[in-house]
């Protein structure tokens, strides 16, 4: 009896343990005959290409990695030109490694169709190497006159050494002492001091 009193209370106390574990998993199992609920869905922006065709942007879009929904004024400028049609097929028949550089090209044409549209690109084109010749010219011409005023200054120069050695005295030569004849006539010396002696 007592054997009985004793392990009541650990039973008690165990079983709500077991209770709340049977109910952690009953809740974490679908009930028999239904299937586990959906992961809720991530809703992803449509690109700019797909949001202003207005048509759903799917998971390999092939203008998304190029047009993102942040600039939607990149797409807007080149569907103006080209068209979608031509954008699409243009992108599908490239690798992609070469897809980002042709949706910069088509931009960059698009623009400059906008800004000319006889001429576009070409017209840009022209007009860069109009500027580049002009200054080749004036590259030219400055080191043209640089050449000059380098030939001005070595005349100048030579000049002024020319004067400066045309202006200086010139040197009485030095003569050695024993050169110096203080007594050149003796008979002169002799009648000199003739008179002193007599």
């Amino acid at each position: 009896m007592e054997c009985n009193v004793k392990t009541t209370p650990a039973l008690n106390i165990a079983t709500p343990i077991s209770h709340s574990s049977s109910s952690t998993s009953s809740d974490s199992s679908p009930p028999s005959g239904q299937s586990p609920p959906p992961p809720p869905a991530v809703v992803l922006s449509p690109c700019a290409a797909c949001k202003i065709l207005r048509r759903r942007c799917v998971e390999k879009c092939v203008l998304a990695p190029y047009f993102p929904p942040t600039e939607p004024l990149k797409f807007t400028i080149a569907h103006r030109v080209f068209g979608a049609s031509n954008i699409i097929k243009l992108l599908q028949e490239l690798p992609e490694s070469h897809r980002a550089d042709a949706v910069s090209s088509m931009v960059y044409e698009a623009n400059a169709r906008i800004r000319d549209p006889i001429y576009g690109c070409a017209g840009a084109i022209c007009h860069l190497q109009r500027q580049v010749s002009e200054l080749q010219a004036e590259l030219a011409k400055a080191q043209a006159e640089i050449v000059n005023v380098q030939s001005q200054q070595t005349n100048l120069v030579a000049l002024i050494c020319m004067e400066m050695s045309q202006q200086q005295p010139q040197e009485i030569p030095h003569q050695p002492y024993e050169s110096l004849n203080f007594f050149s006539d003796d008979a002169n010396l002799g009648a000199v001091w003739e008179p002193l002696w007599t």
